[in-house]
């Protein structure tokens, strides 16, 4: 059956070939077909609709819409070719009738040109972040609120995702590593493919956060910050020995949601966990980092990724042509051409 299989997705490369499509639109359709046969973790032809709705709802939930819709496209050309040209092979095979998952309730809408997330400005975040902190003295639920401004302020620093952080252990911040000391970040995974994880340099004061939080608030949810297993950021809710359970993602959202309508009411609703991601990955680009380095820090796959989560400000276009401008003053004794 895996070789059946493999050989399906050989032929489904020079199938493709003829209609005129780029080679870089093929080995993305492929890899999009081959996440999902990971996350699935059984041969496509017994994907049901259903699990297409767990796949796009849960796997795929902090995706931007454009990858969103790319990835729908993807899989519907596999699923019209597997039903054209081996919808007969694969039933004699495995009993299984091939059919498409995707439908009109769960495929993704919207064009692969999908609006801009654009984060907000760094007064904006420091508005944010600064109200926030000035609450938590009065707070009457300290420890979740102390937990939810940590957690939302690493990600405007140096963009983990939300997921990513509900699975942190104490084990993880690795303070010995590097100039910063670093943090080992894994990802939901899926499958058979385990997680995915990175090493992430604590810059951009991310250090100094975390070694506040661990030395302080942390002791206020149990007492296994020397525990490598413990979690970073521990629920309220407990296990059968009375330590603490890693803290949602739902938790996170829901502390953000909070914190922005009391203090950025003018983006309530609209900023998220994955939008201080973009806001990172921002910051970051206008201290002077490279995108390839920022493409390593977010985790990225591919860098034209990482180009999108990149917003730079309103003026860089126009400071841009007057640099230029100066230098062409300069190169012919002070007349612009």
């Amino acid at each position: 059956m895996a070789a059946f299989e493999q050989d399906l997705l050989a032929e489904f490369v020079p199938a493709r070939s003829p209609a005129g499509i780029s080679d870089s639109t093929i080995r993305a359709d492929v890899a999009a077909v081959v996440e999902l046969r990971e996350w699935f973790g059984r041969p496509l032809w017994e994907i049901a609709p259903k699990d297409l709705d767990g796949y796009f709802g849960r796997h795929l939930r902090e995706a931007m819409p454009g990858t969103r819709v790319r990835k729908a496209s993807a899989f519907g050309v596999y699923f019209e070719f597997l039903e054209l040209r081996h919808k007969p092979d694969i039933h004699a095979a495995t009993g299984f009738v091939v059919e498409s998952p995707l439908d009109g309730v769960n495929r993704p809408r919207g064009g692969t040109h999908a609006r801009l997330r654009i984060p907000p400005a760094p007064r904006e975040v420091a508005q944010l972040f600064g109200g926030w902190q000035a609450e938590l003295a009065s707070a009457r639920k300290y420890a979740p609120l102390v937990r939810n401004y940590t957690a939302c302020r690493l990600m405007s620093l140096i963009g983990p995702r939300v997921s990513e952080m509900c699975l942190l252990r104490m084990g993880d911040l690795r303070w010995e590593l590097g100039t910063f000391g670093k943090i080992l970040l894994r990802g939901k995974g899926s499958g058979g493919r385990g997680k995915n994880e990175r090493l992430v340099p604590l810059i951009n004061g991310s250090r100094e956060l975390l070694k506040w939080w661990v030395h302080g608030p942390r002791w206020e949810f149990d007492d296994r910050v020397n525990d490598p297993l413990a979690p970073v950021f521990p629920s309220e809710r407990r296990n059968a020995d009375s330590s603490s359970k890693f803290v949602t993602t739902d938790a996170l959202r829901d502390g953000l949601a909070e914190a922005v309508g009391l203090h950025l009411p003018g983006h309530a609703g609209r900023l998220s966990p994955h939008l201080l991601r973009h806001f990172a990955a921002s910051d970051l680009y206008r201290n002077g980092m490279d995108v390839v380095a920022i493409q390593e820090v977010l985790g990225h796959r591919w860098l034209n990724t990482t180009m999108i989560y990149v917003h730079v400000d309103k003026t860089h276009i126009e400071d841009a042509w007057a640099d230029a401008g100066r230098r062409a003053a300069d190169r012919f004794g002070g007349r612009p051409r």
